[in-house]
């Protein structure tokens, strides 16, 4: 494939050229999900369901912190494409630096606020006596590479804006291949358990976060690079309130996964949260690939909106929409049609788990058929610049939606239905998505 230096945010794009400019990002974001994966293979088959079950239940708030990163870059680089567009090149880097800077200090602190409070997030995410050790001591673990692993999210988005995703992709393979060989030396050969596979994710995202940070701080061929800024704070509440709904759509789904677990804990025990683990994995890949796509889309939404090229964005907003559906029933259907294949890859040793985890999976693929259009319609608005309007996608459909139905569901129905709340999400989440896109049709003319 050439290299995507070979397309312009500026150009044209049919499908085929906004599958090519939007794949690194793609592959990047399916990568990354594996590689976190491949630890859950490790602990569930080498450490056991309880030191599985202890990891799914600590993973939420991991990524709660992390999403802090994720917020930072695609609000972030709405803005700085925005000023690319329009031509202010040096005010573009002058905000990509301070963004850069200011999530580093924040990283700094949460990582030790995580650490100092790990027993008791432990607790509060409901840990039982017997997931409460492993629980704190990989979350611990976590917090030693945790600022990078904000990085590592916020680079991938910039690393679009500045034309270089091949880079990102590759970043992330290396990043991933480490966390595979170490978890493989640690768990497996060195019988390391739950530590061994912190230790082999620390390993992994110090390569992804700190290789793309010394890039952007060496001399390049980009229109970005760290360098000097200065104190512009309505750049970082710009930043903050365009990130804010993809902030919220990670944060929300940490804070559901807690409830989630909580529920699962109650109704189905400690077999439910692995079960649940299992499908959260597949989730990560799929879901992944609707945000890669997303991610790699919203630069060029964003420059063409900087560049008041109407007809560019009437032209991206109807290709996307036709390739979501063609994704969307692809993944629906080989979800269900796997769900037996991918159980037996992690909890095959169990029987009972097993049946459990293929029957929750194959009910919950059903959401896949309008996930990527609700994805897509949030990251649309950020692209635009309309932080609001894509918070209140994020906060329905990633909170509000989904509290009321997990708290409630399962007493009118048992727990098994705690497996059909994504599927009517999403399907309440796209009548929504729908009446917004048309409710700022004549603003942004995006049809």
């Amino acid at each position: 494939m050439a290299d995507r230096k070979a397309i312009s945010l500026a150009d044209h794009f049919d499908d085929r050229k906004l599958l090519r400019f939007t794949s690194h990002s793609i592959l990047t974001m399916i990568f990354t999900s594996i590689y976190g994966i491949v630890d859950g293979f490790f602990v569930s088959n080498y450490a056991g369901e309880v030191a599985f079950a202890a990891l799914n239940l600590v993973m939420p708030l991991l990524m709660l912190i992390a999403a802090v990163g994720f917020m930072f870059g695609t609000g972030g680089v709405a803005l700085v494409s925005l000023k690319l567009g329009q031509k202010e090149e040096r005010q573009a880097k002058e905000i990509f630096s301070l963004t850069t800077y200011t999530l580093m200090v924040l990283g700094i602190l949460l990582s030790l606020l995580g650490y100092l409070f790990a027993p008791q997030a432990a607790v509060l995410l409901g840990a039982s006596e017997e997931l409460l050790p492993y629980g704190v001591l990989y979350a611990r673990i976590s917090m030693v590479s945790m600022t990078a692993f904000m990085l590592q999210h916020f680079f991938q988005s910039f690393l679009i804006a500045a034309e270089r995703p091949r880079m990102g992709f590759w970043i992330t393979v290396i990043a991933g291949v480490t966390n595979m060989i170490l978890d493989y030396v640690f768990v497996a050969g060195f019988g390391l358990g739950l530590a061994g596979a912190a230790w082999a994710t620390v390993g992994s995202e110090l390569v992804g976060g700190l290789v793309p940070l010394v890039f952007f701080i060496l001399p390049n061929k980009t229109p970005l690079r760290l360098g000097k800024t200065g104190w512009m704070p309505w750049a970082l509440v710009k930043t903050c309130t365009n990130g804010a709904s993809e902030f919220l759509s990670n944060a929300a789904a940490s804070f559901i996964g807690m409830l989630y677990n909580r529920q699962l804990l109650c109704y189905m025990g400690t077999n439910g949260i692995a079960a649940y683990g299992v499908i959260m994995y597949v989730n990560f890949i799929f879901v992944g690939i609707f945000f890669g796509y997303a991610m790699g889309v919203s630069p060029i939404i964003s420059y063409q909106y900087g560049a008041r090229n109407q007809a560019e964005l009437r032209n991206l907003f109807r290709r996307s929409l036709s390739l979501l559906a063609g994704a969307s029933l692809i993944l629906t259907l080989l979800a269900e049609l796997s769900a037996g294949l991918l159980a037996g890859i992690f909890v095959g040793y169990n029987p009972q788990l097993y049946a459990l985890t293929v029957r929750g999976m194959r009910i919950y693929s059903v959401a896949y058929l309008f996930m990527g259009f609700n994805i897509f319609g949030s990251a649309l608005f950020t692209a635009l610049g309309n932080g609001k309007v894509s918070a209140v996608l994020s906060l329905v459909r990633s909170v509000l939606l989904q509290v009321v139905l997990v708290l409630l569901l399962p007493l009118i129905l048992g727990g098994t239905s705690l497996w059909m709340i994504a599927a009517l999400v999403e399907t309440g989440a796209i009548l929504l998505t729908g009446f917004l896109v048309t409710r700022y049709r004549e603003k942004y003319r995006l049809y």
